[in-house]
C-alpha cells in the first residue's frame, strides 16, 4: 500500500525522482501520465518509492477519473494507470540505472497540416481526416478507455512549389493524454498530445486504415556540463535572459507567472529551447527548423531570433496601445492558453492588416448611413480596430460591419413609369385577366402622378398556374426596378423575417434585409410568394406577426432587424404577395394587404394562351420552328379538355412540351442520318409517328440507365464550357426534312393520342345522371371550380341517413336540412306519409379521398333526394349550387365565377344559381354567359322546376325572398 503524502512532501518527491528537471514542472501532471504509459513492463516503478507515490498522488489530484466523462453528448477519454503484473518486477527492466524512455520501433502516425509538436509541450490536435479518425477509432480507443496512447505526430510540409504533399522526415513521439469529441452527426475528435522525444521516420509499413511507420528514436542532447565551453554557455545565458524579458513583458499574474519563471530559470537548456519555441509565434517552416535541430547549439541559434522578434512585437503593441488593460489582456490571452498546455491553432501574427479595416471604414463612409446608424457603425468599427483578430468575436463583428456597409441605405433605382408601355407589357405577357391588369395600371398611374406612393401592398390570390408571379415580374419590368422573390412557404420561425440576435452562434439577418443586400437598392419589387403557407406560431414565434411591421406603411419606414439593430427604411419597397387561399392568412396580416383575385382561365382563354404564348415558348426550348411543327386551335382544345383539368395552364404547358419532344426526336433522327440513306427516303406525315414512338419507348426501357449515366458524364465534361459560351441554335435544313416529312407537321387526334396516351379526363356526366337519385353540383377549391356528382340510394333497414365521401360538419347539416324539407313537403311531392319507414337512405359524394365541406351543396342534395323518392331523373345538362334553409329559401354562396367556369369546362349548358348572386355574374366572361344558361332562383320550388324536364307543378314558388330590415 502506498502511503499518502502531504503537500509539502510532493516537491521533495519531485526533486528525488527528477533531480535534473529533465521533465518540465509546468507540464508535470501530463508527463507523469506519459511516464506511466511509456513504462512498458514497469522499470520506472523502481526509480524510487517517492516517484511511485508522487505518480499516484498526481493521478488523484489531476485526473478526473479512469472512466469516460460525458458532457453534452461529447465523449471524453482519460488515461488510466496500468496495473502492474509479475513480469513487471523481473528482468533487466528492474535496472535502477535505466532512466531513459524507450519508444517502440513502429508507431501509428497522426498527420497534421498546420502544427508542430515539440518535446515537452502539449497541444490539441483536431482530428478531421479519414485516416486520423480511423487511428482514433482503431488504435487509441476501445469503448470508453484509451488502450494505446503512444503515437508519432508528423507534419505535412510544402514542397518547393508550395504544395503540401509530403511528410516531414522528423516527427515527435507523443502520448495521447485525452480524447474528446462526438460521434454524431459525424465523427469529430480532438486529441490532447504531450511530446516526449524526437523520432526519425525510416519507412511507412502500413497505409490503411491509418499509416504506421518504422521509427528511430533520436538521442536527447546532453546537458551542459563543462564550464570551459564559454561560447555555448554565453549563448545559453543570452537565451535565458531574453526568455526572462519575455516573461516580464507578459501581463500574467498568479500561478501562471511563477510557473513560467520557474521553467525559464530551472529547466535545462535542451528543454528550454523547445519550451520557448512552443511559446513564441513562428511560421511552420521555422518550427520545423527547430524540430530538425538535434544539438543544443543549433537549436538555441534557431530559436533565439524567434524569441527576440516576439519580444519586439510585444513592445510595439504595448507602445501603440499604451496602458489599455483590456488590450493587454487580449494580447496575452493566447499565451495563457499555451501555458495551460492548450495552444490555439493557426495563430495569426500579432499585427493586424490595417488596410483591411481601412477599406471597411471607407465602405461604411461611402454607404451614406443615417446619423444614428453611422454613429453605431463607427463605434463598432472602433471596437474592431482594438480587438485582436484571433478573438472569436472579431469575425462576428466583421461580418456585422460588412452587412452595414453592403446595405443600400440611400441607393435607389431610377423609375421609368410609363402607363402606355406598362399596358403593352401586361397585354403581351398575360392574356385575359382584365380586372387584374386594370388594378395594376391604376396603381402605376397614381404613382406616376404623385411620384411617391407608400402602399398599398398588393396580394394576388388565385389557383396555381394563373400567372400571379409573372404579374409581379411585369410590374418590376414596367417600373425598371430590380425584382427579388422571397418564398415564404414553410417558414415557421419569426427570426427568418426579423433576424437573429448577434449573441447567438451562426446569427444571420432576416430575409428582408438579406434581399435588400442582394438587390443593392432600397426600392426593389419584393415578391412575398406563398404568403398563405406561413408556418403556424410555436416555440419559434409567429412569422405572420413578424410580417406585420414589414407590410405596414405606417411602421416599416423604421423597420428594425434584430441582427442589424438599426432602423431601416422599407417604405420605398414595393411589396407584392401571392397566395392560393385567404383562409390561412392571419386576419391582421390580411388587413394590411389589398386582395386582388386572379381566377382561373376559361376554355377559350386557355386556347389563346397556348396558341400565343405557350406553344412558341416550347418550340424555342426544343429547337423547333413553326415551319416544322404546328398545333391548331382544335388540337390545343382537345389537349385542354382531355388531358388537363386545372384552373391555370401549367399542365397544358407540360403537355405541349411532350408534343414538341416527340417531334424533336423524329427531326433529330433524320438529321443524324447520312443524306443518301435509303431508310429515310419515305415521306411521312403526322399519322406515321405512332410506330416510331412505340419503337422508341421499347428501346428506351432497355437502355434507360446507360443513357442516363452517359448523359451525366457528358454534362459534367461540358459544364465549364457551357458556362463560358452559350450554345447556339443549330441550323435545320428544311429541304432535307421535306425529303422525309410533309412540312409543317400538324398534330391531329391520332398523333395526340400516340404521344400523350389515351384521354385522361372524360365528361361522362350524361350517363351518370340518367338515373334517378343523381344530380350535378358545383364546388369551389383553391385550384378553381370543380364539378361534383351527388348520388343517393334507398334500401331496407333502420339506420336512417348514411353520409359517405369524407364530408365536413357543414355539409352533413345541409343533408339533414334537405331531408327535413322533403319530409315536411311529402304531401306536395305526392309521397307516402311514412315513406321512410323501415328504410335507410345512403347519400354519397364520389372522390372520397378528398375532404368536402360547405353549405353550397344544399340545393344539390335536396334535388337528389326528390329525384330518388319520386323516381324521376334530373336533367343531365344541369348543374346547381346554393344554400337552403328549413323553409326552402335559397341563400347566396361564393366562388360563382370559378363554379361557372367549371360547368363550362364540363360542357354543361344550364347552371342554377341563387338570385342573390346575380351581382357576381359581372365577373364572368361574356363567352361563358353566352354558352351557359344561368337560372336565378329564390326558393327550392324554383330549383325543382328548373332541374326536371317537366318540373313540379305541385311545388309552387310560394316562398318569398327575405328582405333586409336594416
Amino acid at each position: 500500500m502506498v502511503p499518502t503524502l502531504k503537500a509539502e512532501k510532493i516537491d521533495e518527491a519531485v526533486k528525488v525522482a527528477d533531480p535534473q528537471y529533465t521533465l518540465c514542472k509546468m507540464h508535470w501532471s501530463h508527463l507523469v501520465q506519459s511516464i506511466i504509459a511509456l513504462s512498458g513492463v514497469g522499470h520506472l516503478y523502481n526509480q524510487a518509492p517517492l516517484l511511485l507515490s508522487y505518480i499516484r498522488a498526481a493521478m488523484r489530484r489531476n485526473v478526473l477519473d479512469s472512466q469516460s466523462c460525458r458532457s453534452g453528448g461529447n465523449l471524453v477519454f482519460h488515461i488510466t494507470t496500468p496495473k502492474r503484473t509479475a513480469a513487471d518486477a523481473s528482468g533487466d527492466d528492474m535496472d535502477p540505472t535505466k532512466t531513459h524512455l524507450t519508444i517502440p520501433k513502429s508507431l501509428p502516425l497522426l498527420v497534421v497540416a498546420d502544427g508542430v509538436l515539440l518535446p515537452g509541450s502539449t497541444i490539441r490536435v483536431p482530428v478531421t481526416t479519414v485516416k486520423n479518425i480511423n487511428l482514433v477509432r482503431s488504435s487509441l480507443t476501445l469503448g470508453n478507455r484509451l488502450v494505446s496512447t503512444v503515437i508519432c505526430v508528423v507534419t505535412k510540409e510544402p514542397d518547393k512549389n508550395g504544395v503540401v504533399n509530403r511528410l516531414h522526415k522528423i516527427g515527435t513521439a507523443g502520448v495521447v493524454v485525452q480524447v474528446t469529441g462526438t460521434n454524431w452527426p459525424r465523427p469529430a475528435y480532438t486529441l490532447l498530445v504531450t511530446g516526449v522525444c524526437r523520432v526519425r521516420l525510416d519507412s511507412i509499413i502500413q497505409e490503411h486504415p491509418y499509416p504506421v511507420a518504422a521509427v528511430t528514436q533520436l538521442t536527447d542532447t546532453p546537458s551542459i556540463q563543462r564550464e570551459d565551453d564559454a561560447q555555448v554557455a554565453s549563448l545559453l545565458a543570452e537565451f535565458k535572459e531574453a526568455a526572462q524579458k519575455l516573461v516580464d513583458l507578459l501581463d500574467i499574474s498568479g500561478p501562471g507567472l511563477s510557473k513560467l519563471k520557474a521553467a525559464v530559470s530551472q529547466v535545462p537548456g535542451q528543454q528550454l529551447a523547445d519550451l520557448v519555441a512552443g511559446l513564441v509565434r513562428a511560421t511552420l517552416p521555422e518550427r520545423l527548423e527547430v524540430l530538425d535541430a538535434l544539438d543544443l547549439t543549433s537549436r538555441i541559434k534557431i530559436t533565439l531570433p524567434l524569441l527576440l522578434r516576439h519580444i519586439e512585437k510585444l513592445k510595439e503593441v504595448r507602445d501603440a496601445e499604451g496602458n489599455d488593460d483590456s488590450s493587454g489582456k487580449e494580447v496575452v490571452r493566447p499565451m495563457r492558453r499555451r501555458l495551460r498546455g492548450v495552444p490555439p491553432p493557426n495563430i495569426p501574427p500579432l499585427e493586424k492588416d490595417e488596410g483591411d479595416t481601412t477599406e471597411l471604414e471607407e465602405r461604411i463612409k461611402a454607404a451614406n448611413l443615417p446619423p444614428e446608424a453611422n454613429k453605431a457603425a463607427m463605434k463598432e468599427l472602433s471596437r474592431l480596430k482594438r480587438m485582436p483578430s484571433h478573438v472569436p468575436e472579431y469575425s462576428m463583428l466583421r461580418s456585422y460591419l460588412d452587412l452595414v456597409a453592403d446595405l443600400p441605405w440611400t441607393t435607389t433605382a431610377p423609375e421609368t413609369c410609363n402607363i402606355a408601355r406598362a399596358r403593352e407589357h401586361l397585354d403581351a405577357d398575360h392574356y385575359g385577366l382584365e380586372k387584374v391588369k386594370r388594378r395594376v395600371l391604376e396603381y402605376l398611374a397614381v404613382r406616376q402622378l404623385r411620384g411617391d406612393l407608400k402602399g398599398p401592398i398588393l396580394c394576388f390570390v388565385g389557383p396555381p398556374g394563373v400567372g400571379k408571379t409573372s404579374i409581379a415580374k411585369s410590374i418590376a419590368t414596367t417600373l425598371g426596378r430590380p425584382y427579388h422573390r422571397m418564398s415564404l412557404g414553410g417558414v415557421s420561425d419569426q427570426h427568418d423575417i426579423r433576424g437573429h440576435r448577434r449573441t447567438y452562434i451562426g446569427a444571420m439577418p432576416g430575409r428582408v434585409i438579406q434581399a435588400l443586400r442582394t438587390v443593392k437598392v432600397k426600392n426593389p419589387v419584393l415578391l412575398l410568394d406563398e404568403i398563405d403557407k406561413l408556418g403556424i406560431s410555436g416555440i419559434h414565434g409567429d412569422p405572420g406577426a413578424a410580417l406585420l411591421e414589414v407590410l405596414d406603411p405606417a411602421q416599416n419606414f423604421t423597420f428594425t432587424d434584430t441582427y442589424l439593430g438599426l432602423p431601416f427604411d422599407l417604405s420605398q419597397v414595393l411589396f407584392v404577395a401571392t397566395a392560393n387561399s385567404l383562409s390561412t392568412i392571419p386576419t391582421p396580416l390580411l388587413d394590411r394587404m389589398e386582395v386582388i383575385s386572379v381566377p382561373g382561365y376559361t376554355q377559350e382563354e386557355k386556347v389563346m394562351i397556348g396558341q400565343l404564348h405557350l406553344l412558341p415558348k416550347q418550340l424555342q426550348e426544343h429547337g423547333l420552328t413553326p415551319e416544322i411543327f404546328q398545333l391548331s386551335k382544335e388540337s390545343i382544345a382537345t389537349i385542354i379538355g382531355e388531358y388537363t383539368r386545372e384552373a391555370g395552364v401549367r399542365t397544358l404547358e407540360r403537355k405541349l412540351g411532350a408534343m414538341c419532344r416527340a417531334v424533336a426526336v423524329q427531326v433529330a433522327e433524320v438529321l443524324s442520318c447520312p443524306e443518301g440513306d435509303s431508310k429515310s427516303e419515305k415521306v411521312e406525315t403526322a399519322t406515321d409517328f405512332k410506330g416510331k414512338i412505340e419503337e422508341r419507348h421499347e428501346a428506351g426501357r432497355d437502355e434507360h440507365n446507360t443513357a442516363d449515366q452517359q448523359l451525366e458524364l457528358d454534362e459534367s465534361d461540358d459544364h465549364s464550357a457551357a458556362k463560358e459560351e452559350k450554345p447556339k441554335m443549330p441550323e435545320i435544313s428544311l429541304s432535307r426534312l421535306r425529303q422525309h416529312f410533309t412540312l409543317p407537321i400538324v398534330a391531329d387526334q391520332k398523333m395526340i393520342q400516340d404521344v400523350l396516351g389515351p384521354p385522361i379526363f372524360t365528361s361522362g356526366l350524361a350517363g351518370r345522371v340518367s338515373v334517378a337519385g343523381v344530380a350535378v353540383g358545383l364546388a369551389w377549391t383553391p385550384v378553381g371550380g370543380e364539378v361534383m356528382v351527388v348520388e343517393a340510394t334507398r334500401t331496407r333497414g333502420d339506420s336512417g341517413l348514411i353520409l359517405t365521401g369524407q364530408l365536413g360538419s357543414v355539409m352533413q347539416e345541409s343533408a339533414k336540412i334537405a331531408l327535413s324539407w322533403v319530409r315536411q313537403h311529402a304531401a306536395v311531392l305526392e309521397l307516402e306519409p311514412d315513406f321512410m319507414r323501415d328504410e335507410e337512405l345512403h347519400l354519397h359524394f364520389p372522390a372520397g379521398a378528398i375532404s368536402k365541406d360547405g353549405p353550397s351543396a344544399g340545393v344539390t342534395i335536396l334535388t337528389v333526394l326528390v329525384s330518388l323518392f319520386t323516381d324521376r331523373c334530373v336533367r343531365p345538362d344541369v348543374a346547381m349550387t346554393g344554400e337552403i334553409t328549413l323553409n326552402g329559401v335559397v341563400l347566396p354562396v361564393g366562388g360563382v365565377k370559378e363554379k361557372l367556369l367549371a360547368a363550362h369546362r364540363a360542357g354543361l349548358s344550364t347552371v342554377i344559381l341563387p338570385a342573390a348572386n346575380k351581382k357576381d355574374l359581372a365577373d364572368v366572361p361574356d363567352n361563358v354567359l353566352n354558352e351557359v344558361e344561368v337560372v336565378l332562383v329564390n326558393s327550392v320550388g324554383e330549383v325543382l322546376q328548373a332541374a326536371f324536364d317537366d318540373g313540379f307543378p305541385s311545388v309552387g314558388s310560394d316562398t318569398k325572398p327575405l328582405t333586409s330590415k336594416l
